[in-house]
């Protein structure tokens, strides 16, 4: 008998949601992968890497192809928000406990995470978002955003070039390597450990892949959603079966190989940095 079927579980993120990661997942170590050798295309190692995949032509491909696949999914993200704040006519996506948009409270649970670190007071209660997840939110989207479009800029340079001056085709260069760099130093460290490797969840959250938690973690860590839920009766739209062991395994896998890819290319990405 499976130990967690005595457990009662909650749907926490939704199929929509869980594939998008994945989209994002995929696309974003795709691109981290190929563009470190377009990024440092003078040391011996990236010369290297590029040539056992076909070449620096064939590592461009591959990098505009995961480009393509990173802004369906910005644009497939834009147009979930659009829909619900607009044809579902749900404003809380802006604002209220459901919200990635940063709140007085999310400062207050920071202050009081602060001192419970040390040892000055309890751990904040938390509602449905945290606020570091807010900062990983923000952070990927601004990084899409301005990423993104310094790339099509560099991309279609023939098409810009007949509006925009050369000298800005420098800077895109200069903010699209380097943003792209932080990038993937923050997801790989920051974000992956916010994620997975903090104390509450080592080694892996599997949230994002079977969607589930159980109802010890929600109470636990989501006090005033929970209390929220029930009290206005909604808690029980969310109960649902506890996730299949197969889930469960394709979580770990999965995660445990990008937790692996991504120290792999954090830590050869920083040695070339600092090897410059």
């Amino acid at each position: 008998m499976n130990p967690d079927a005595a457990d009662k579980y909650y749907l926490r993120i939704g199929v929509y949601h869980r594939s998008l990661h994945g989209l994002l997942l995929t696309s974003f170590l795709g691109l981290a992968a190929t563009g470190m050798p377009i990024r440092f295309n003078q040391e011996n190692w990236a010369n290297r890497m590029a040539h056992g995949l076909g070449g620096f032509d064939a590592i461009l491909f591959f990098h505009r192809a995961f480009a393509v696949l990173l802004t369906l999914c910005f644009l497939l993200h834009l147009a979930y928000v659009f829909k619900v704040a607009f044809l579902d006519k749900q404003p809380g996506i802006f604002w209220g406990p459901s919200s990635m948009v940063p709140q007085p409270k999310d400062l207050l649970d920071l202050f009081q995470h602060l001192r419970w670190f040390f040892g000055m007071g309890p751990p904040p209660r938390f509602d449905r978002l945290t606020y570091w997840e807010k900062f990983d939110y923000w952070a990927v989207f601004w990084g899409m955003a301005i990423i993104g479009s310094t790339g099509y800029i560099l991309w279609f340079s023939s098409f810009f070039g007949r509006f925009l001056p050369g000298w800005l085709f420098n800077i895109a260069l200069l903010i699209h390597a380097d943003e792209a760099l932080l990038a993937v130093w923050f997801i790989f460290s920051i974000h992956f450990f916010n994620s997975h490797l903090r104390p509450q969840k080592f080694p892996m959250d599997l949230v994002i892949f079977t969607g589930r938690v159980s109802e010890k973690e929600f109470r636990n860590e989501r006090p005033l959603e929970y209390e929220r839920l029930l009290a206005t009766g909604e808690l029980s739209a969310l109960q649902t079966d506890a996730p299949l062991p197969w889930l469960r395994s394709f979580g770990k896998v999965v995660g445990f190989s990008v937790i692996a890819i991504g120290f792999v290319l954090f830590g050869i990405t920083l040695y070339a940095f600092l090897m410059e």
